[in-house]
């Protein structure tokens, strides 16, 4: 069943887009709704109507404890005599819409703090490309392979690195020949018998770790470069 995305307290009785006030709900009960308050839609079914009200709270929860934790990493910083300086998002985004930027998290870390319009300050410099981190993990604690049905199919070796490479290593391979020769840069996932399996951007072939150069230890991260979004002629890039 398609679900739309409906808003608790109606936009166009001042309503929001905050989280908080939003939940999904299928197409019949949204047009049932229209622009009705929550409590005016379920009136007569008090029990769904607070387990509604209880789930737009957790989000709250877990500002609260963002909130809590900033807190006490600033007085705590103070404590140690380290100049901290803290800024709502409220001044990052009137930076942003006083300079005409779109939203990014680098333009966010750039706009920053105090900047003095009146005084001529400006960002008229941003990167062309920023470093991307994703966390890959580090591996499974498995220690079986199950198959579609659940059941385990065969059963994983404790020892993690095979003719001295690991899952998750960034590594180079030269194929001499057959279908995958070339060079080929990307992830490996060992086996026992040395014919490791590699990973591209691509494809995934099976190579012989004679063939395969280390590159880069898995540090359960991977690392990418990728180019900032477009902005106007009047900021230009770095």
């Amino acid at each position: 069943m398609p679900l739309d995305i409906e808003h608790v307290h109606p936009r166009s009785r001042g309503g929001s887009d905050r989280v908080t006030n939003l939940v999904l709900a299928c197409a019949p009960c949204n047009q049932a709704k229209g622009t009705a308050r929550i409590e005016e839609f379920l009136s007569d079914r008090p029990a769904r109507l607070e387990k509604v009200i209880t789930q737009l709270r957790r989000p709250l929860q877990d500002v609260a404890a963002m909130n809590s934790t900033r807190l006490q990493l600033v007085e705590t910083l103070a404590i140690q005599a380290v100049p901290v300086h803290t800024w709502s998002g409220g001044r990052t985004r009137w930076n942003k819409v006083a300079m005409g930027l779109p939203k990014s998290h680098t333009l966010d870390a750039l706009a920053t703090g105090v900047i003095d319009h009146e005084r001529g300050d400006a960002i008229v410099r941003i990167p062309a490309q920023v470093l991307v981190v994703t966390s890959t993990g580090r591996g499974s604690y498995a220690r079986t392979t199950p198959d579609r049905f659940g059941f385990p199919r065969l059963q994983r070796p404790r020892r993690k690195v095979h003719h001295g490479y690991a899952t998750g290593d960034l590594v180079a391979a030269v194929v001499p020949r057959g279908k995958w020769v070339g060079r080929w840069v990307g992830r490996i996932a060992v086996r026992t018998s040395g014919q490791h399996r590699i990973t591209t951007l691509t494809s995934r072939f099976d190579v012989s770790h004679r063939n395969v150069q280390l590159l880069q230890r898995a540090d359960g991260y991977t690392y990418r470069f990728a180019g900032e979004i477009r902005l106007s002629e009047q900021h230009r890039p770095a």
